[in-house]
């Protein structure tokens, strides 16, 4: 286990990197017995920092949720990070949303739904009272970036999970729409599972998917968070959005790049990277 004063170390190395654009070389390579606590205990140190300049709270996001990830990155579960106020950007009704891809390093675009609570839930809760304490559901892009190499910059060795928990879940913003009230599905009368999308990249379809494609129903991760967050003494309130995991692998984002993901009854979203 990391010392107080490595954490804290650490969490402003990435603190600094968000800001200057620079990537930082893996985490789990300078301390080899780093865990997967440390890493949480690193993010959330990330986040104290961005809070204290202000940053609130918003919600929460789920990682990790296809069993190919979960292997690939040698995890056995989900992770899940931290969305704070920055994060957020609304799509406008009908409109186009610009997004300078200067704020990101790598930005990558994951097909999600977000799930907009009325209730609190905490500690062991099932699927049924997750959806009861949903408010609606609607559609929302997650940005993930990196503030860590994907791949070391000599040994080209790909990073653990460890680095990827410690950046907040790879977190970096949330794409959501409003004013269309096809945005806001209700959780008690939509078959959430067969919620579906369209992501075209330029005009051309990049990626589809159902929302089956998270754990086989998207509200599973949220009893699942409500649960791996009691420990740390902390729950989903009412008010915050939860972002449930991607139902898409994440497409690369270049400047230029113009995005529509089409929800079918729930709406579209389109944005674009300036």
């Amino acid at each position: 286990m990391l010392d107080d004063t490595t954490i804290e170390q650490l969490a402003a190395e990435l603190d600094r990197s968000a800001q200057s654009r620079q990537p930082l070389r893996h985490f789990s390579q300078r301390h080899p017995g780093m865990t997967i606590a440390d890493g949480y205990r690193v993010g959330r140190a990330w986040v104290a920092l961005q809070r204290g300049r202000g940053d609130p709270v918003i919600g929460h996001k789920i990682g990790l949720t296809s069993r190919a990830m979960q292997l690939s990155s040698q995890i056995d579960e989900p992770d899940f990070g931290t969305l704070l106020g920055s994060m957020k950007l609304v799509v406008p009704a009908g409109q186009e949303l610009e997004i300078p891809v200067t704020r990101f390093l790598s930005p990558r675009v994951e097909v999600e739904l977000a799930f907009v609570l009325k209730r609190a839930l905490s500690g062991k809760v099932s699927v049924d009272e997750v959806l009861a304490a949903t408010d609606y559901v609607t559609p929302a892009i997650e940005i993930i970036d990196a503030r860590i190499e994907q791949f070391d910059r000599d040994t080209k060795a790909p990073r653990k999970v460890f680095d990827t928990i410690s950046d907040n879940a790879a977190n970096a913003a949330i794409v959501i729409g409003e004013g269309d009230p096809r945005f806001r599905a209700d959780p008690l009368t939509t078959d959430l599972p067969w919620c579906g999308a369209v992501l075209k990249l330029n005009g051309v379809v990049e990626e589809t998917g159902l929302a089956a494609g998270v754990q086989g129903h998207p509200a599973i991760g949220i009893a699942w968070l409500a649960e791996k967050l009691a420990p740390w003494g902390e729950s989903l309130q009412p008010g915050q959005i939860v972002l449930a995991g991607s139902f898409t692998r994440p497409v690369p984002a270049k400047a230029g790049d113009r995005f529509e993901a089409d929800y079918g009854p729930l709406g579209v979203l389109r944005f674009r990277f300036v």
